[in-house]
């Protein structure tokens, strides 16, 4: 891709329409030159609505408890674990659950998430673990809602919302940003776009990357499978879930994205992979660490010799490698990334990529990539369920 910090192997299929890849050129071009606000927040010239004046005074207090649901959080939570930053203790709560975490006492940064500012699960734990001791901030819509009035109740700081950015999509807005520097890293080296859309690299490996997928799409592979080899990249790909499944299943249509946690699942699903049905295309991702683990030598098996001097990472680059051999010569679509190293430019690198990549095969599939309609029937049904009780 743009940097050699990231080794990108596009799928090892050629692309056949060149039509295709004309549509899909036209769309990205297109896309880049609106006013969308989207897009626009994955540029440096982006204005976050917070002042540095607050966020250098949220930086003194610790620990932080980030509070959301889906896109509020998954952003956040991903640039904590993936860049592990030094001496910083968050805690995310993303989902609703009866176990109570041992650090729920003590003055504390409480971050509250909604952009809707009514979400259900968020409301529900936001009144489990505020409490006036703790330091509330509240980002939201600047409308009138439930998050806005508690904050006002409770005298707390609130930050806007992007109105026009929905949550999967606003990673590199202050939803992701706000926390992202709490944890002490710099913005503007998420933000990448400027120089990303001037890289005739970068966009011949989006666009033809982009092609592909909408390919396989069309042979009725839908479902993409991420074999993730670095533990860090969980909530990376847990982020990537919803971005592709809440953005393009409509309509009858859509991918459906599986997270297969590598080397371990070569012991469970990789039979399947290999020899199970064809309707998946795959993403191999791997990151080399400079620090890991290694092999005690003098207490290894002769039979075992080869595994002198190699340490937890090497190994499992080993499989990583030899199982795209193995994809490679039963003709498997897959795409791989290699990150050589670990930051922000990377990191935001890779949250444009995949931003611009799901916006532009929704439109080549005739679909709005940025609603989420069947979502809000489970919403009112459960309303409706509370209510009646």
């Amino acid at each position: 891709m743009l940097r050699r910090h990231i080794e990108f192997k596009n799928f090892n299929t050629r692309v056949k329409k060149l039509k295709n890849k004309i549509q899909i050129t036209k769309i990205f071009k297109k896309l880049i030159g609106e006013k969308n606000d989207v897009i626009l927040s994955l540029d440096k010239k982006y204005k976050d609505s917070f002042s540095k004046k607050i966020t250098h005074k949220l930086k003194k207090i610790k620990p932080v408890k980030i509070i959301g649901m889906g896109g509020s959080i998954l952003g956040a939570k991903a640039i904590y674990k993936f860049l592990n930053p030094k001496n910083k203790n968050f805690e995310f709560v993303d989902n609703l659950s009866n176990v109570l975490p041992k650090n729920n006492h003590g003055k504390k940064l409480v971050l509250v998430i909604s952009k809707s500012g009514n979400t259900l699960e968020t409301i529900s734990n936001t009144n489990i673990f505020t409490n006036k001791k703790n330091q509330n901030v509240f980002l939201t819509e600047n409308k009138k809602n439930y998050i806005t009035e508690l904050a006002k109740k409770l005298k707390s700081e609130i930050i806007h919302h992007n109105d026009f950015i929905g949550g999967r999509y606003s990673v590199l807005s202050e939803v992701g940003m706000l926390p992202a520097q709490l944890m002490g890293f710099k913005v503007n080296k998420f933000r990448r776009l400027n120089q990303l859309i001037k890289n005739k690299k970068f966009i011949n490996s989006l666009v033809i990357n982009t092609t592909n997928i909408f390919e396989l799409i069309n042979k009725k592979k839908t479902n993409s499978i991420i074999l993730n080899y670095d533990e860090r990249s969980n909530d990376l790909f847990n982020w990537y879930q919803q971005l592709v499944a809440e953005s393009l299943g409509k309509k009858g249509k859509g991918i459906l994205p599986v997270i297969s946690t590598m080397p371990k699942d070569n012991h469970s699903l990789m039979q399947y992979y290999l020899d199970g049905n064809k309707n998946h295309f795959f993403t191999f991702f791997f990151v080399k660490e400079k620090k890991s683990k290694k092999i005690n030598y003098k207490d290894l098996l002769d039979s075992h010799s080869f595994l002198a001097n190699k340490n937890l990472n090497d190994i499992s680059y080993s499989q990583f490698l030899a199982t795209e051999n193995i994809f490679r010569k039963k003709e498997i679509p897959f795409r791989s990334f290699v990150i050589n190293n670990r930051n922000e430019q990377t990191l935001g690198e890779l949250f444009t990529f995949f931003i611009l990549e799901t916006i532009i095969l929704g439109r080549a599939m005739k679909i709005d990539p940025f609603s989420q309609p069947a979502v809000e029937l489970v919403k009112k049904q459960t309303k409706k369920i509370l209510i009646s009780k």
